[in-house]
């Protein structure tokens, strides 16, 4: 079993980051949600902070941090803005098929601009009709000499209309299931189209849309790894970015449970402070307790990476921090509108918008009922 902890110098960047995330990131939060825009200031802050880098190797100019400090970094942005947390998380799940199995060509062509924070970048898998059913996706490529041509729809693509490249799977043979499915780099500008934008309950500042590819060329290079190789891409990227998303889910609990406790702290009834009744003391515990949960299954999954996963248990642990963390992120902002009473259900208030974001966390990069399917399949087996 891997075991850790936080370093000094990790420990300090939560420091150094949580002051900038307060000054920064939190007063144009609500903001963001009402106007349900990218967030472009918040995102140069966060460019200007180097943190674009962080999940980039050094070799390509990032930081090459390991994954336990991005998971820190994550959930101290997540703390205060989701959507903002989104447009770092992204970048990062549409590179790591390049970083991971893409050529060298590829990595230095595309890398250190996403590191410098010069482009971002969308990860492209479901479809309208193949959403956990990967295998049944439509969109197809087709080799026609030195390039592929790519046709069919993505749906629920984040960060779409922003990003300046896509990551995208397609099958080059229709009839092999799985095995027939390839994983492409697309530049936003050889014809993709973004052909409708979604009104969405949460991570309102964070675009999500339907992608068409019609036709759009697409060179030999820019195919990452092999022929029939992307269904094992498209699963290994999600085994190491769903710790990522549970960071998120640990931030926007930390954040709601933060300002729950505050208010309960000032807020009096019946003569004393709201925090010296039992019943609302026991809600706060049992917050507490599950998010400290959350947030040791979350650094284990990510230490696994780091470590190269030797006992071949990041799949398992990886589901289990993701939907974990989702599931206590829901359950932390929805009793943290409640210890705020009829002001929490208020937008003059933060927790409402937290509670909107975290239902998010449950549902994509596979929904916490695939999740369980993952982690049954591998307790059974």
């Amino acid at each position: 079993m891997t075991a850790f902890s936080l370093t000094e110098e990790q420990q300090q960047f939560r420091t150094v980051l949580r002051q900038f995330c307060e000054e920064k990131l939190a007063p144009r939060a609500a903001e963001v949600d009402r106007r349900a825009e990218f967030p472009w200031e918040s995102f140069k802050d966060c460019v200007a902070m180097e943190l674009p880098a962080l999940g980039v190797p050094a070799a390509y100019g990032g930081a090459g941090a390991d994954h336990v400090t991005q998971a820190v970094m994550v959930e101290e942005v997540a703390r205060v803005c989701a959507s903002t947390s989104l447009s770092l998380l992204i970048s990062k799940l549409g590179m790591i098929p390049v970083i991971e199995w893409g050529s060298e060509e590829l990595r230095r062509r595309y890398l250190p601009r996403v590191a410098a924070g010069e482009a971002q970048a969308s990860y492209c898998l479901s479809e309208p009709d193949a959403g956990s059913d990967v295998a049944s996706m439509r969109t197809r490529a087709v080799r026609d000499g030195d390039s592929y041509v790519l046709s069919g729809t993505k749906y629920w693509i984040t960060n779409a209309g922003i990003s300046d490249t896509y990551t995208v799977f397609a099958k080059t043979d229709p009839d092999a299931g799985h095995r027939g499915i390839t994983a492409f780099l697309v530049e936003a500008d050889w014809g993709v189209k973004v052909t409708k934008l979604e009104e969405k309950l949460g991570v309102r500042g964070s675009p999500t849309g339907e992608v068409l590819f019609d036709d759009v060329r697409v060179p030999v290079e820019n195919r990452i790894g092999k022929e029939g190789q992307g269904f094992y891409i498209a699963m290994g990227t999600l085994d190491r970015s769903r710790p990522t998303i549970g960071a998120q889910a640990v931030g926007i609990a930390e954040g709601a449970l933060d300002y729950a406790t505050a208010y309960l702290k000032r807020r009096e009834q019946f003569g004393k402070p709201l925090a010296e009744l039992q019943g609302l003391q026991f809600m706060v515990a049992d917050a507490a307790m599950r998010l400290e949960a959350a947030r040791g299954l979350v650094y284990r999954a990510c230490s696994l990476i780091d470590s190269g996963d030797p006992e071949h248990e990041l799949t398992k642990i990886g589901a289990m921090a993701k939907c974990f963390a989702s599931d206590t992120a829901m359950a932390v902002t929805t009793d943290a509108v409640q210890l705020l009473g009829g002001y929490g259900y208020t937008k003059d208030f933060p927790v409402e918008r937290m509670l909107r974001d975290a239902k998010i966390t449950q549902i994509y990069e596979g929904t916490n009922q695939i999740q369980r399917v993952v982690i049954a399949k591998r307790v059974l087996a």
